[in-house]
């Protein structure tokens, strides 16, 4: 499909928020073996049974490898669509299309570039050259036609919007040096509101605590509804993450969104600290391209990062008390939604949550 060469703002194209009805969702399956231990067999389990829940509610695809289709194909639900595709790796929020809609509810993409989170300065994994052209692969086989940002780095995990104009980053990823550095806050500021028609961004100063993508927003908060915020929250003052979330906290408190509401903002507690374990570490193959994965690194735990398709809730939990405290208030904050969860520990491993590696399309005219 064609390269749009205007910008959404001025062709009335806008980033909808999390919570409207899909068409699809889409995963990629996991294999690198020096990133997802065992090779990506016990990962490939967790990313199956995601693939199958939600193929009960909406229709999904699965993009695998020519290396892992038929085994993708063989393990996953018929009602799974598998199709083949090159990348890197499986984080499909970060690398696929940033679907757009308007008014008349018709369909365009963005194509931000990737740099696996920073590039040469401090990225995770080189080369990512496949995972940058994903986005574009997908436009083109859904048939949409994309804008193309050539010099911005931005991934689906580092923003969360209200779908009224309100978007909320944080400074510590979409401005790092590894990303962004050749663009001030304000510049930042211009290219996110004309390709994305926002109206007012929110910036927090970081996200979760030791975060590897430098603190994408999504482990940190979630809307719910518009005015309405789930923010990552602990109450032991001893843990790095409280003052993070104290910071965050303050931010909200004192903001207002597009619409000038005042935000009401729910704490969401987090599970005790999680630690790769020397058994999990040394499961991963050493390779010089990737972040190593140590024995004792805090695993990134958020029940924020939950994934919202038609008609429900899938939310990550660690077999942890506060797992159920976390589905009392979704269910609270979402009763017209089935909560179903998924133990979320193999993505945290890999580096990633159910949020990140789950991209919805959504639904839209023909």
């Amino acid at each position: 499909m064609k390269i749009i060469n205007s910008t959404p703002i001025s062709d009335g194209y806008y980033l909808p928020s999390e919570n409207i009805e899909h068409s699809e969702s889409i995963m990629i399956w996991p294999e690198r073996a020096d990133n997802w231990r065992n090779g990506a067999k016990p990962a490939q389990k967790v990313f199956s049974e995601i693939a199958n829940k939600i193929s009960e509610y909406e229709p999904i695809t699965m993009i695998a490898s020519k290396e892992q289709y038929d085994h993708a194909r063989h393990v996953l639900s018929e009602n799974v669509r598998v199709v083949e595709m090159s990348y890197n790796d499986s984080w499909i929020k970060d690398i696929g299309p940033m679907y757009l809609l308007n008014k008349s509810n018709n369909i365009r993409s963005v194509d931000w570039r990737f740099n696996a989170w920073g590039g040469l300065v401090d990225g995770l994994y080189f080369p990512w050259d496949q995972d940058d052209k994903v986005a574009r692969k997908i436009s083109d086989f859904q048939r949409i036609d994309y804008y193309s940002v050539s010099d911005f780095i931005l991934e689906g995990c580092a923003i969360h919007t209200d779908g009224e104009g309100t978007a909320i980053l944080t400074e510590d990823t979409v401005l790092s040096e590894g990303r962004n550095g050749h663009v001030t806050k304000d510049e930042a500021e211009e290219i996110l509101k004309n390709y994305l028609n926002l109206d007012k961004i929110i910036w927090l100063k970081s996200g979760y605590f030791m975060d590897e993508t430098n603190g994408d927003v999504d482990n940190m908060l979630s809307f719910v509804k518009p005015g309405v915020i789930l923010l990552t929250w602990t109450d032991d003052v001893t843990d790095p993450q409280y003052q993070i979330s104290k910071d965050a906290f303050e931010i909200l408190s004192h903001s207002t969104d597009a619409k000038g509401r005042k935000l009401e903002i729910h704490k969401l507690p987090i599970p005790k600290p999680l630690f790769a374990t020397e058994n999990e570490s040394n499961g991963v193959d050493s390779d010089n391209g990737l972040l190593p994965r140590y024995p004792g690194d805090r695993l990134t735990a958020s029940y924020v990062s939950y994934y919202l398709f038609n008609g429900g809730l899938l939310l990550p939990i660690f077999d942890d008390p506060n797992d159920q405290i976390a589905i009392d208030i979704l269910k609270d904050l979402f009763p017209d939604r089935k909560i179903e969860t998924i133990h979320a520990r193999e993505l945290l491993l890999g580096g990633g949550n159910v949020h990140c590696v789950i991209e919805a399309v959504p639904m839209y005219k023909e």
